[in-house]
């Protein structure tokens, strides 16, 4: 849960406007004032709707990513936060693949999702911002993220505006996790691809509330018949937070290098 509340941390005294990182918690005149004090970096957090067996929320997701985007700009300094997009691609409707299999998942086009993303990035361009972040948890749509930037920034060469889809997010959690679990013990099939042991971890450093302890077994013992690969059973808030560290020190650092300038921190 203490990764839930860092990016909560008060505003620095004496400055101007709302104290929220989150795009929607401040007004127009806020966001344009923090533009005018150099924070003209944004990260667009992108989550999905989808099920993660029965011990997890439908918006896993959404809750993980809203809270690294928000510990991520609290770590790089001059970067708000934009709404959550919740709605991805998640498989085919009819007939249903993928995630779409299981009661609840939300799915929507490969196209529409692309021209949300970049309306978006227009959108935040037009406003004055230097440096649009596409942040995404959820790996079936990393090769449209990549697509967005790279049609954005073919377009936008020399215009002052950048669009970076920052894949390294989404390998640090990946991977990158697994890695550290790995290191202490784990074997890759109780880690798991989905909804296993590292995606259990992470949701109890985040929000506990979205995990049901009491379904743990029954994931475990039904598998990918209940949309799960992996075994959460020995997940712990202190094991997800391992990756919590691990994931906003390497977007950061990523982020940094991307960039390729000098972000002040708060």
């Amino acid at each position: 849960m203490l990764a839930a509340l860092l990016w909560l941390a008060p505003w620095p005294a004496g400055a101007a406007g709302g104290g929220s990182l989150m795009l929607d918690a401040l007004t127009w005149t806020e966001v344009r004032d923090r533009i005018g004090t150099g924070y003209t970096t944004v990260l667009i957090p992108i989550g999905g709707t989808e099920q993660s067996g029965p011990h997890l929320v439908l918006g896993k997701h959404n809750q993980r990513v809203q809270v690294l985007a928000g510990l991520i700009a609290q770590a790089l300094g001059q970067t708000l936060v934009a709404p959550v997009l919740a709605y991805v691609p998640e498989g085919q409707i009819e007939p249903p693949s993928g995630h779409m299999r299981f009661a609840g998942t939300i799915s929507v086009p490969e196209p529409v999702f692309e021209a949300v993303l970049e309306s978006a990035a227009r959108s935040f361009k037009r406003h004055g911002f230097k440096d649009v972040v596409l942040l995404g948890d959820h790996g079936g749509y990393q090769s449209s993220l990549e697509r967005v930037a790279a049609r954005l920034n073919r377009e936008w060469a020399g215009a002052g505006c950048r669009v970076t889809a920052l894949t390294e997010y989404y390998r640090a959690a990946q991977t990158g996790h697994a890695d550290l679990l790995a290191a202490r013990g784990f074997g890759k099939a109780e880690i798991g691809l989905h909804a296993g042991l590292a995606d259990t971890a992470l949701a109890l450093a985040i929000d506990p509330t979205g995990v049901r302890r009491d379904q743990l077994a029954q994931a475990a013992q039904g598998g990918q018949a209940l949309g799960v690969q992996g075994d959460p059973r020995r997940a712990s808030a202190e094991l997800g937070q391992l990756g919590v560290d691990h994931i906003v020190d390497a977007s950061v650092a990523a982020l940094r290098r991307h960039i390729g300038r000098h972000i002040g921190r708060h």
